[in-house]
């Protein structure tokens, strides 16, 4: 089924001024290149003036002092991204669900389920475990032993979260990630064989969080880890045991978080970044991590961190690595003349 909205009553929604044709019909929402007459789009980066420009878009989102810029449809709004992730809303089709228990789930003893709750084929649920209002869980996810999920929770297909696992209300865990997996801890015995250290501690996660494919979070070895509110977790990120990290920080695809690490709250780790050093990391409030920068020490600055090297063409990256070797010889020889030139 098509949904539909006028332009008046997506401005209505965002309480916005609306600047054309009200009786628009907005059927869905895309990108400045490829929108339709019919579809809202959003002009959010002056990197896209020359998309705009080209637009075919029914409506756009835009900013005032942007507003020159389209002649067509446009609600104009402060934050044009922000407004289109809540049209975006709209037009999102549910992820369909039977309510109720299907005949091939299986559900230990002592299971509590809360309203509506709708578990599908061949997922398994362990004793003890309450399930809030709304939960749905999907083909052949399964649920430790004496966890407890709130409302509106949805664990997708494949996903296993271990037992004693507690995670706040409208949270999403995507396919095939795994929460409260026993954290990597090792201690080296007098012939260095490795001794296993117990995990003891468990795994808690906010509200309205969300936890991409393939993605683990570790449980701790003594304490929770503990993820806050909000947290955005990308597909294919790895959270070591007795990790903290605060409210609303967003977390990109790849990264990798060694243990006991502590990150603020309205953070960004970008794509393929790496956090861990000699001694426990912490990170506070507000800082962005570039793509692919490794994180050595702690961070108690808010601000934009970058690392790492940018690419080039292959000759001359090799050029410039080969350099970078005689960097330190090339600093004592600078220093050398600076010190004779001093003694003249």
């Amino acid at each position: 089924m098509v949904r539909s909205f006028s332009l008046a009553d997506l401005a209505d929604r965002l309480d916005a001024e609306l600047v054309g044709n009200p009786d628009l019909e907005i059927t869905g929402v895309g990108s400045l290149e490829a929108a339709t007459p019919t579809q809202l789009s959003h002009y959010s980066s002056r990197a896209y003036r020359q998309r705009l420009l080209k637009s075919n878009a029914g409506a756009v989102l835009i900013r005032a002092a942007d507003r020159p810029l389209w002649s067509s449809n446009a609600i104009v709004v402060d934050n044009p991204y922000l407004a289109f992730a809540r049209m975006s809303q709209l037009f999102a089709e549910p992820r369909f669900i039977t309510v109720g228990v299907h005949a091939t789930a299986v559900l230990s003893a002592g299971v509590q389920l809360g309203d509506d709750t709708a578990i599908a084929a061949g997922v398994s649920v362990g004793a003890g475990t309450r399930l809030g209002d709304r939960t749905r869980l999907h083909p052949n996810c399964v649920i430790g032993a004496g966890c407890e999920l709130g409302a509106d929770v949805e664990v997708m297909a494949g996903a296993v979260v271990y037992d004693g696992v507690k995670i706040g209300d409208r949270c999403t865990v995507h396919a095939n990630a795994v929460l409260g997996a026993d954290g990597f801890g090792f201690a080296p015995d007098e012939r260095g064989r490795l001794h296993e250290i117990a995990q003891l501690g468990g795994l808690t996660i906010g509200c309205d969080v969300s936890v991409g494919a393939s993605s683990t979070i570790d449980r701790g070895a003594l304490d929770d880890t503990f993820i806050d509110d909000g947290v955005k977790i990308d597909n294919q990120v790895q959270i070591g045991h007795n990790c903290h990290i605060g409210a609303h920080t967003v977390i990109c695809g790849c990264v990798g978080i060694v243990g006991s690490t502590r990150i603020g709250r309205h953070c960004v780790l970008a794509g393929g970044v790496g956090v861990g050093g000699t001694n426990p990391i912490s990170i506070c409030d507000g800082v962005t991590i570039s793509g692919m920068t490794h994180v050595s020490a702690s961070i108690d600055e808010p601000g934009i961190y970058s690392g790492g090297v940018l690419h080039s063409g292959t000759r001359a990256w090799k050029r410039n690595a080969l350099r970078l070797q005689q960097l330190d010889k090339l600093f004592r020889r600078v220093a050398r003349l600076e010190s004779r030139e001093k003694q003249r």
